[in-house]
């Protein structure tokens, strides 16, 4: 077998297995599922909230807050991440979500993290949420990634964006890094 093909057998087998995991048909499942989500949503905003300070300030300022507790990214050359979460408006949840992300090149191994994104401003929560076919981070909107300051603190140019994002893994809040290309879905639950 050939490398392209090798590699389009390869992408194939990870976007079959990413719209498997994405729908629900049975109302109890449904229900247990966003049960599921929201437990985890709760768990990674505590951890966020907890670990890095500013965050709970800046989240109770946000219009809509929008977790992922668990993305799971896994690659070999050709990569993925896929995670379900929900998007949380005064401390409920009012959608649920998918996001995917797909990347080509140097790599290999699996990871999960955490990725939140705070809604600052009303034009960019409704421009999430009014796109039809999904909404891409760095096409639909430019999200900030959130940095610290030598003080542990949140820095103020971060805060002043209009869609905050956060990436926290076991070992705490990850920093440079892009969420350029992450594509976010209605979940069909």
């Amino acid at each position: 077998m050939n490398r392209r093909t090798f590699f389009s057998l390869t992408a194939i087998a990870l976007a079959s297995s990413l719209v498997a995991c994405s729908s629900t048909r049975d109302p109890a499942e449904a229900a247990s599922k966003r049960h599921e989500i929201d437990a985890g949503v709760d768990g990674a905003l505590n951890k966020l909230y907890t670990s890095t300070p500013g965050a709970q300030a800046t989240g109770a300022k946000a219009k809509a807050i929008l977790v992922f507790p668990s993305v799971i990214a896994a690659g070999l050359v050709v990569g993925g991440e896929y995670g379900e979460g929900a998007l949380r408006q005064g401390g409920s949840s009012v959608g649920y979500y998918k996001t995917s992300t797909a990347s080509f090149g140097l790599q290999i191994g699996a990871q999960s993290k955490a990725v939140i994104m705070m809604f600052m401003t009303q034009e960019a929560l409704d421009k999430f949420r009014t796109s039809d076919k999904g909404w891409t981070a760095g096409v639909d909107g430019s999200v900030a990634v959130a940095k610290t300051g030598a003080n542990g603190t949140l820095d103020t140019a971060t805060t002043n964006a209009p869609i905050i994002g956060f990436v926290l893994t076991n070992s705490g809040l990850m920093a440079n890094l892009s969420f350029e290309g992450t594509k976010v879905s209605k979940l069909d639950i």
